[in-house]
């Protein structure tokens, strides 16, 4: 399948498929990737008991960790960011290492239930860390 054209002429190409890392011991995992494949990606599920180790590879600073790590496009995505936040980085292809939410937001995509939280995307890399957007629940605000 090709790349769609939208009714702007703008090319929208096809998402690039998704692999996740998760503990094994983790269940919002599951929740967060049942999010992405709602919103149109494909994703493939590891079990990964040494998830420091991927972070690391994936260039992952420590203080933005959670419990699963993704990596889409060339990207990794730490946490549960939400599908519009990583469509939008696929789109505009930013010189940057990827996205994080760090910690378990209450309302974010995978922990949803409860008050939600307002909650910072934050895009890093090459030492830089910085805002990519700020959400409550799957939505920008």
């Amino acid at each position: 399948m090709g790349p769609l054209v939208l009714a702007s002429g703008v090319r929208a190409e096809p998402l690039p498929p998704m692999v996740v890392f998760r503990n094994p011991t983790c269940g919002c995992c599951h929740k967060w990737v049942d999010h992405l494949v709602a919103n149109g990606f494909s994703v493939t599920v590891n079990d990964a008991p040494l998830m420091k180790a991927i972070k690391a590879r994936l260039g992952v600073p420590p203080e933005l960790a959670s419990c699963h790590t993704g990596e889409i496009g060339g990207y990794a995505i730490e946490g549960h960011v939400p599908a519009v936040a990583i469509k939008r980085l696929l789109a505009e292809r930013p010189s940057a290492r990827g996205l994080a939410v760090p910690g378990m937001p209450i309302g974010s995509p995978g922990m949803e239930g409860g008050e939600p939280e307002t909650y910072e995307v934050t895009m890093f890399g090459d030492g830089v860390m910085k805002s990519f957007g700020r959400f409550r629940e799957d939505k920008a605000i």
